[in-house]
């Protein structure tokens, strides 16, 4: 169990911020092992990940250097819940994307990822393999049917895109002035932000603008799968 974050916001404000940081304090209940954030800036995307709590995170990260020269804020992040180590956490990137991820892609051993997907992983988190499909123009959810996930992508483009395929919960809700996404509507709700709004089985959500989301529905296929 962890916590995906996102956020679009034009014409960024002061209380933006302080209701992007409440956001993430209260995401903190899924995951305490380490917090990380990508955002987009200088025509590059730009991570930075610590293994602490995201309370801890927010109180000294300044989340104003996120803010893009365009006055506006692409940012994805992650809390995480670690049951091994702490290696190898979220986001992981490269220079077109970053992404988080909430759920399961493989529970293969990681030294047989390559000739089962094809994808040599520089990683031993199965959520580097979303970012390979990425790499590849495929779309996750159909790459891998099997997974458990919720998950958002960052693209360079400043587009933001993010979907579930039942077995992981995700949220968005819209702002004056943009969409704060999180995994629960209790976290939304806890943050004082009103109404989230849930995505819905195989549904993949894209934001290109405030007045501009796109809905595509991937066929499931059928499968019994609840959210955890």
């Amino acid at each position: 169990m962890c916590a995906v974050i996102g956020a679009y916001i034009e014409n960024v404000n002061s209380q933006d911020l302080i209701k992007l940081a409440n956001v993430f304090r209260e995401s903190s209940i899924r995951g305490l092992h380490a917090t990380g954030i990508s955002w987009i800036k200088q025509e590059k995307i730009h991570t930075h990940i610590e293994p602490i709590p995201a309370r801890s995170f927010v109180s000294r990260f300044n989340l104003e250097q996120t803010i893009n020269e365009d006055g506006n804020l692409y940012l994805i992040g992650h809390c995480r819940y670690s049951t091994s180590d702490l290696e190898y956490n979220q986001p992981l990137y490269n220079n077109r994307f970053s992404i988080v991820h909430n759920g399961v892609v493989s529970q293969e051993m990681p030294e047989n990822w390559e000739s089962l997907y094809g994808y040599k992983c520089q990683t031993r988190n199965d959520s580097e393999l979303i970012l390979h499909a990425l790499n590849d123009a495929l779309i996750p959810m159909e790459t891998f049917p099997d997974s458990s996930m919720a998950a958002i992508e960052l693209h360079l483009t400043k587009k933001i895109c993010f979907y579930r395929n039942g077995k992981r919960p995700i949220y968005f809700t819209k702002i004056k002035n943009g969409y704060i996404i999180t995994s629960t509507a209790d976290i939304a709700n806890r943050s004082e932000l009103s109404d989230p709004k849930q995505v819905k089985m195989g549904e993949m959500i894209t934001i290109r603008g405030v007045d501009s989301l796109s809905y595509k529905i991937i066929d499931m296929k059928q499968r019994d799968l609840q959210p955890v």
